[in-house]
């Protein structure tokens, strides 16, 4: 008699016998419901075994998004998560926690005079939506005629592209060059015509950490209104620059101090230090904001004006944010700052002094390290085949091409976040010095790996 058991549907899931004892089945579909409840602790079980493969989170060198919280925030989260933020009646106080936010970032940004206007999001990329059809709309109320089109530099986070794809605007991608990474202001200026709703600056490109030049950008657009009678609003993608930015970067100009600076929006996601789906857009006066945009909504009760794409959404992400500006105040942030640019610098400095690598990104910016492979052909392999070796090692790494206009240059980029120590950075190195040694020494033909997708959010 055989022990072999037979799995009838390949879609089914083999259940392990732990689980097996504790329900009728020993298997359950797969890609389909079942037919009848299981016990919730067997449910659980099963999740988690699937989850295994995972990557570890500490690991995770590719997203700029938050991976670890304190205790006390993991509670926060799971004790708002069935708040429905949308519903003002019901949550008044997460209503309050929302707007005491808004006013925090309005005074980190400079802009505290009292008129401004904002709102959360489910994160940067809805966010960056939001402020280009308020400038869409603008442009048009003022009797913008003809098809618009949105100038930003071809290192732009994907979500600017999609908001010219989905709203039928123009999408026109000044180019980066080699040595330049960030968006050039003599050529902006040149790339605005009377048909422009905005300009989009960025604030920490995906691509390098590097920040544009804000003022000069804001001062070349100054430039065409003066000279040219156009009047260009700008925006600032400061999705992760928006909480590096004002407590390393105290000098540099970006945000509404320039009075060019129209909206900025920023993810509490990415270095404002809480899970994903936390956003934030935030607009200087309500004159950038149209009112045609804003829909009075009474279905859950009383009358609330709402301007976001989405509607029900949990209010863990606002109060996380809440519970991190209490947690950390001015003096935290920037603490938690200067230890993510520390080892950035640790890391930055480590790689120079492995022979085939350049630095194009140093984490003097955001904390964020570039690098490529001086000559590919002479060593024999690629980034793409490091960025595979290191997975063997649990270190999740991009590796990616920049943009077409910068030589197709191949990068892999390191994020320095919280969480990953100096001690774990010095393990990367050995990491990263042990595959370099082994795939410069052993130069026989490895598999093609498929060219990464840049990890953005």
């Amino acid at each position: 008699m055989s022990l072999q058991r037979v799995i009838t549907d390949d879609r089914d899931l083999q259940i392990a016998p732990l689980f097996a004892q504790r329900i009728d089945e020993d298997v359950v579909p797969k890609g389909r419901l079942a037919e009848n409840p299981m016990p919730a602790g067997v449910a659980a079980g099963i999740v988690r075994s699937r989850l295994l493969l995972d990557g570890r989170a500490a690991l995770n060198l590719a997203t700029f998004c938050t991976t670890a919280a304190e205790p006390e925030l993991e509670r926060i989260y799971a004790e708002t998560a069935s708040i429905n933020l949308m519903n003002r009646e019901e949550y008044p106080a997460s209503s309050l926690i929302e707007q005491e936010c808004i006013n925090a970032l309005a005074n980190l940004w400079h802009d505290d005079d009292g008129s401004f206007v904002g709102c959360s999001t489910s994160g940067s990329s809805e966010a960056a939506m939001l402020a280009g059809l308020a400038m869409l709309r603008r442009w048009r109320e003022r009797g913008g005629a003809g098809r618009p089109n949105m100038v930003f530099g071809t290192h732009v986070h994907v979500c600017w592209p999609k908001f010219c794809n989905f709203w039928d605007v123009e999408a026109r991608m000044v180019p980066l060059a080699p040595g330049r990474t960030t968006l050039d202001p003599l050529l902006t200026a040149d790339a605005v015509d009377e048909n422009t709703i905005g300009v989009v600056a960025v604030l920490g490109s995906t691509q390098d950490g590097r920040y544009d030049p804000v003022a000069d950008i804001a001062a070349a657009l100054d430039g065409v209104a003066a000279g040219r009678g156009i009047d260009v609003p700008l925006h600032v993608d400061a999705a992760s620059g928006g909480f590096v930015a004002p407590f390393l970067d105290v000098d540099f100009a970006w945000d509404f101090a320039l009075p060019r600076v129209v909206s900025i929006n920023a993810s509490g996601h990415k270095f404002g230090l809480v899970y994903p789906g936390a956003g934030w857009c935030l607009w200087r006066d309500p004159e950038y904001l149209p009112a045609s945009l804003i829909f009075d909504c009474n279905v859950l009760g009383g009358h609330h004006p709402t301007f976001t794409l989405n509607f029900s959404r949990p209010a863990s992400g606002v109060i996380a944010q809440y519970y991190q500006f209490l947690r950390n105040g001015l003096a935290g942030y920037q603490l938690i700052a200067q230890r993510c640019q520390e080892v950035a610098r640790q890391v930055a400095a480590g790689i120079r002094a492995i022979a085939p690598y350049d630095v194009l990104a140093d984490g003097e910016d955001l904390p964020v390290v570039a690098f490529r492979l001086r000559d590919p052909e002479e060593v024999g392999f690629t980034v793409y085949h490091l960025s595979e070796a290191l997975k063997g090692d649990g270190w999740h790494v991009p590796a990616y091409s920049l943009p077409p206009d910068l030589e197709h240059v191949d990068v892999i980029r390191v994020v320095c976040r919280q969480g990953f120590t100096l001690d774990l950075a010095e393990r990367f190195l050995e990491s990263l010095l042990k595959h370099t040694e082994r795939l410069t020494s052993h130069p026989f033909p490895l598999p093609e790996v498929a060219t990464a997708l840049t990890f953005q959010d």
